[in-house]
C-alpha cells in the first residue's frame, strides 16, 4: 500500500459518507488478523497505518521482564535497554516484525476490509434515511409483482426495494412497471440482507400526508387535520379545522376551482373525498360529517356518545350511503354511534 492508496481511501470516504480514520482502523484491526493467521496466533501484535505515506508496520508488542518465559510475548530488561535505555520492568515494547512479503496479504485484506464497511456504511446510511421517514411519504418507480407483493424502488441515497404488501394495496389498484406512485412509509426493519422498508397505499396517513404537502396552510399549521377515515380506493372524510377566523378549512384544502384536492384525488386513482369542516359542537360535527347529505337535527347522548339524526327524506339514502359507507365513515370519522332516521321514519 502506498499513498496513492491512502487517496483512494479518503475518496471512497467522502463519496460514502464514511470517516477515514473509522476505514483505516477496521484495516489495521483486520491486518492483526491476517497476521496471526499466517504467522502465529499466540503473538500479541499491533498494526500501524501511516495517515500520509500508506506504508503498513507490524509491531510485536512485549512485556519486560527479568526472566524470559515466553520470548513471542516478553523480553528480558536488558534487551530492552538495547532498544532504549528508559524501558523499565512491566514497559511494554514495541518491536517492528513486518514480513517482507506482507504488502500482497495487506492490499487483500484491505481491499476485503474497504467493501464490507462500504456495504456497512450504505447500509446505514439507507437505513437513517427511511427511519426517519416513518410515517411520512415517499415516491417510488413499481419494479415488480412477486407472490402477490409488489416491489417499489425508493431512495436517494441508495435505492431500495420497498414492500407493498397485499393488506396494504388498494382493491382495484393495478401496479405496472415503471409506475409512479406515492406510498407511505410504514416500518424500517434492519436485516441481514440491509434495510427492508414496508409500504402502504391503503393507511390514512397517506391522505394526510398528502394534504400536507399541497395545501400550504395545513403545513403552515394554521389549518389543522382533525380526523381522517378511510375506506381506500373508495371513499376517505377527512375533517378540518382553522385556528385562523378568516381562514376558511375548507376552502383551503379544496383550492381554487378544485384545483388542491383534485391532485390528491388523481393520486389516489379517482378515490373521493368529502372534507369536513370540524367543530367543537358534537351536534355540528356529526351533520358536517354526513356530507354531502344534509341533515335536519342532531340530538345527541353524551353518556352513551351516541346522535339520533333526522333528514329529509329524500336525503336518507346518500346520507347512509352505498352499503352503508357513508354513515359507518362518518361514525368512525367522529368517535359517535349515529342512527340515522327520515322525517318520515320519525313521524311513524
Amino acid at each position: 500500500m502506498n499513498s496513492e492508496f491512502i487517496g483512494a481511501l479518503e475518496q471512497i470516504a467522502k463519496e460514502k459518507h464514511i470517516s477515514i480514520d473509522v476505514l483505516i482502523e477496521a484495516i489495521e484491526a483486520a491486518l492483526i488478523s491476517a497476521y496471526k493467521r499466517n504467522f502465529g496466533s499466540s503473538q500479541n501484535v499491533s498494526v500501524n497505518i501511516d495517515r500520509t505515506t500508506g506504508e503498513v508496520g507490524v509491531f510485536a508488542k512485549k512485556k519486560v521482564v527479568e526472566v524470559v518465559e515466553n520470548d513471542l510475548l516478553e523480553i528480558s530488561l536488558e534487551d530492552a535497554k538495547k532498544i532504549n535505555k528508559k524501558y523499565e520492568l512491566s514497559d511494554i515494547v514495541e518491536i517492528e516484525v513486518t514480513p517482507k512479503r506482507f504488502g500482497r496479504i495487506a492490499a487483500q485484506t484491505a481491499k476485503q476490509v474497504v467493501v464490507q464497511r462500504i456495504r456497512e456504511a450504505e447500509r446505514g446510511n439507507i437505513y437513517e434515511e427511511f427511519f426517519s421517514k416513518q410515517s411520512d411519504i415517499v415516491t417510488g418507480i413499481v419494479q415488480r409483482t412477486e407472490k402477490k407483493n409488489v416491489y417499489v424502488e425508493v431512495g436517494s441515497i441508495g435505492k431500495v426495494e420497498a414492500i407493498l404488501t397485499p393488506n396494504e394495496q388498494v382493491p382495484g389498484e393495478e401496479y405496472n412497471f415503471n409506475d409512479r406512485i406515492k406510498v407511505y412509509v410504514l416500518e424500517v426493519e434492519k436485516t441481514t440482507k440491509g434495510p427492508q422498508v414496508y409500504v402502504s397505499r391503503t393507511h390514512p396517513g397517506l391522505v394526510k400526508r398528502l394534504f400536507e404537502k399541497e395545501v400550504p396552510e395545513i403545513y403552515d399549521g394554521i389549518v389543522v387535520i382533525k380526523g381522517i377515515s378511510r375506506e381506500p380506493g373508495s371513499r376517505t372524510k377527512i375533517a378540518v379545522f382553522s385556528s385562523d377566523p378568516n381562514v376558511d378549512p375548507v376552502g383551503a384544502c379544496v383550492g381554487q376551482k378544485g384545483n388542491r384536492v383534485q391532485v390528491i384525488v388523481d393520486e389516489l386513482r379517482g378515490e373521493k373525498i368529502d372534507i369536513i369542516k370540524w367543530s367543537p359542537d358534537p351536534a355540528e360535527y356529526i351533520a358536517a360529517s354526513l356530507s354531502p347529505a344534509k341533515v335536519l337535527s342532531v340530538e345527541v347522548n353524551e353518556a352513551e356518545k351516541s346522535a339520533k339524526v333526522i333528514v329529509p327524506d329524500y336525503q336518507l339514502s346518500l346520507a347512509i350511503g352505498k352499503e352503508g359507507q357513508n354513515a359507518r365513515l362518518a361514525a368512525k370519522l367522529t368517535g359517535w354511534k349515529i342512527d340515522i332516521k327520515s322525517e318520515s321514519q320519525v313521524k311513524e
